[in-house]
């Protein structure tokens, strides 16, 4: 270890997939986890973004939507053997392994690396990244939190080459092992009861602003079966309105940032105490910004009053989270939903200025008994209101209801390799719908 300033890496690693796009996707949690520690210790703070379409090692310049979003460069892999059975290419994506490696050649060793881990079966991505650090430094600790470490966290601990995982939040677990790493002397105690008492992200780590993620909530007290949010984070707290408000001001002013996607669960959650002063907050700065919503927003809360003041805002991107227009699968899966809510906030939605054929609306597709034909008649529903269905295929998640009947039905092992919760991979290897099917359903241009 140094005797001047610790050096601590963060990075993000690649994603290893069928498929992958970059919807306005960040490591959020990761960024905010480089926010805590910068607050506590005085160390050097270095960062690795496998998934930056900025970096300038690509083979070619990334392409950039005028609000972000773009594909990722990426690479075919072999398939993992588990996997090897499911009719699609596989790839890693983001900057290339040796571009990762040179980036580590031009930096000191670290005194920790901290990695995080989105999708549980994005796993072999963290393995190779931590490979890679061991080959450049050896025993180096390696710190690994996120989604993956706390929905998956046996296999973590056995098969991702860290040295720490760090199950559930980690905003106070990293510093009492970044404690006992560098030693209690270099790491300020500090305690965060919630999310309100967080430092801002170390957004200044980012090559690109053009957009950046924005989280005012934390959690979601819905329990919709197939959704693991309660399992990552039990409770459900927000920030406060005008807080959240400044820091799309700060953004704005420091980065020069015009579109900002929200990364909450439960957005609009008793709306009059948390979005509506949001938004009126943001009116009132009068910035040049746009908002998206790639989480989905729950259709009961939108009225006419909280419509117009979407536009007035700047919402231009609105994704509906309607799952199913069955009642049967709303009852039993999705409380959130219920008959009619879809039909109602696509109204105040275009009476406040949308054009119904820019509203998308998520359906999701793959839970166990749910039909082809179930989720045909949700795509022509939703087509019929002059919406567009986007969907949501069904990924197996540990921690969620239909995880467990999967499991009691046989259907899966209670310790499956997290390749199998792949949201391609499962209705290919174990899903009810008939392959074929599947095929049509995912093309989604045959259906009428």
């Amino acid at each position: 270890m140094s005797a001047s300033r610790p050096l601590l890496l963060f990075v993000n690693p690649w994603i290893t997939d069928f498929t992958a796009y970059d919807f306005w996707l960040k490591p959020l949690g990761l960024l905010e986890i480089a926010g805590v520690v910068r607050a506590a210790v005085e160390a050097e703070i270095r960062f690795v973004d496998c998934l930056d379409r900025s970096h300038p090692s690509l083979p070619k310049p990334g392409r950039f939507k005028p609000d972000g979003r773009g594909p990722f460069w990426k690479e075919e892999i072999p398939k993992p053997e588990i996997i090897k059975n499911v009719p699609r290419k596989y790839s890693r994506y983001g900057i290339p392994p040796a571009a990762f490696a040179a980036d580590l050649e031009r930096m000191p060793a670290p005194d920790a690396v901290l990695v995080t881990g989105a999708m549980t079966y994005w796993y072999p991505g963290i393995q190779e990244a931590v490979e890679i650090v061991r080959r450049k430094w050896g025993r180096v600790p390696v710190i690994l939190g996120g989604v993956y470490a706390t929905l998956c966290e046996d296999h973590a601990r056995r098969h991702s080459g860290a040295d720490v995982v760090v199950a559930g939040p980690g905003e106070n677990a990293v510093l009492r092992v970044l404690a006992d790493i560098l030693g209690d002397s270099r790491v300020r105690p500090a305690s965060y009861a919630s999310i309100r008492d967080w430092p801002r992200p170390a957004f200044d780590l980012l090559q690109n602003h053009a957009w950046l993620p924005l989280l005012t909530t934390r959690g979601c007290p819905f329990r919709c079966a197939f959704c693991a949010a309660s399992a990552l984070f039990p409770g459900f707290e927000r920030r406060g309105p005008p807080d959240a408000a400044d820091e799309v001001e700060e953004n704005y002013r420091r980065f020069g940032t015009r579109n900002f996607a929200f990364y909450d669960d439960a957005l609009l959650l008793d709306r009059s105490a948390h979005i509506l002063p949001f938004l009126e907050a943001v009116v009132r700065k009068g910035l040049p910004v746009a908002f998206h919503t790639p989480n989905g927003l729950h259709l009961r809360e939108i009225d006419d009053d909280l419509a117009a003041l979407f536009w007035k805002a700047g919402i231009k991107s609105i994704y509906l989270s309607q799952e199913s227009t069955d009642p049967a699968v709303l009852r039993e899966s999705c409380p959130k939903v219920e008959p009619g809510d879809l039909e109602r906030a696509a109204a105040c939605l275009e009476r406040a200025g949308y054009d119904r054929c820019e509203l998308n609306v998520y359906l999701i597709a793959g839970l166990p008994n749910q039909s082809a034909a179930g989720i045909r008649d949700d795509i022509l529903h939703v087509r019929r209101l002059g919406l567009r269905p986007h969907l949501a295929f069904f990924s197996p998640i540990p921690g969620t209801p239909v995880w467990d009947d999967l499991v009691r039905g046989g259907k899966l092992a209670v310790d499956a390799d997290p390749l199998l919760h792949n949201k391609l991979a499962f209705p290919y290897l174990c899903g009810d719908i008939d392959p074929a099917a599947w095929e049509k359903l995912r093309d989604g241009s045959t259906i009428s």
